[in-house]
């Protein structure tokens, strides 16, 4: 049997896996891999992982063009994923207005379920969050820190906590049952990451590769890539216009200001 080799960050497998029956229709390949820690499945790829494709972001995609890993004129920008909180389906939504709300519902939580700290794109912004909230010590007994966030996300539906939360991608908990996602991260504590996909140089089926990049960024997935929790547009506001501005993801890369917002490219 067929099968395109992926190795992706977490915040994908939603996408990808709604699109599956569709690629295989397509060009007859089943999809298979892996989806983690975005710092993990680079690492992969640099130590021979076998990948057709990767979908990171797109600072790590960039990395990996500059290290001759991914071919640099096969690479296109999927979207952008917010960081978000979840709650357990059933339990009351939070609402995180601000950054003095989300301290009061961190420390009112008594189990946080959050992705790898040091290697997941979502999991290093709440430790930079805890941090700057200053209560990272005093809740550090409280996280449950796992792989990736959608096992985060399934952990957090499974537990008998009274009051947990969770905190990754708004991907990972819009795909994952039992868990309802209750807000993106206020301003001041946010984050909007663009996510990137690209043909590794190694690739043994460069054209289904590609042809898999076609599929996630086309005009006619726009609203299931809404649905799976990735947005083409972000509004911010922008010091060099003096105004409201607002990426538009359809036309080339880095033609719009980047503002005031926190991205990581």
């Amino acid at each position: 049997m067929s099968a395109l080799k992926i190795l992706s960050g977490g915040a994908a497998q939603g996408l990808i896996a709604s699109l599956a029956p569709e690629f295989k229709a397509l060009t007859g390949f089943d999809i298979e891999g892996e989806f983690g820690a975005v710092g993990a499945m680079a690492d992969k790829l640099r130590k021979g992982t076998p990948a057709d494709i990767v979908v990171l972001t797109a600072a790590m995609v960039s990395d990996l063009v500059r290290e001759k890993l991914v071919v640099s004129d096969l690479i296109s920008d999927v979207g952008l994923v917010e960081t978000a909180v979840a709650v357990r389906a059933g339990d009351p939504e939070l609402t995180v207005n601000d950054a003095a709300a989300l301290r009061e519902a961190l420390l009112a939580a008594d189990a946080i379920f959050v992705p790898d700290t040091k290697a997941s794109t979502a999991g290093i912004h709440v430790a930079k969050v805890l941090q700057q909230l200053d209560i990272a010590n005093e809740i550090a007994a409280r996280l449950q820190i796992f792989p990736n966030g959608a096992t985060a996300m399934r952990h957090l539906a499974e537990s008998d906590a009274i009051r947990p939360i969770g905190c990754t991608q708004s991907t990972e908990i819009i795909s994952t049952k039992g868990v309802v996602l209750s807000g993106s991260l206020p301003p001041g504590c946010e984050l909007s990451t663009m996510y990137t996909a690209g043909v590794t140089t190694a690739a043994a089926n460069p054209r289904q590769a590609q042809s898999l990049i076609e599929l996630l960024i086309g005009a006619n997935q726009r609203e299931l890539r809404t649905r799976a929790g990735f947005l083409s547009r972000k509004f911010y506001g922008c010091p060099r216009c003096r105004g409201t501005a607002e990426t538009q993801l359809d036309g080339p890369a880095g033609q719009f200001h980047l503002g005031q917002s926190r991205f990581i490219y």
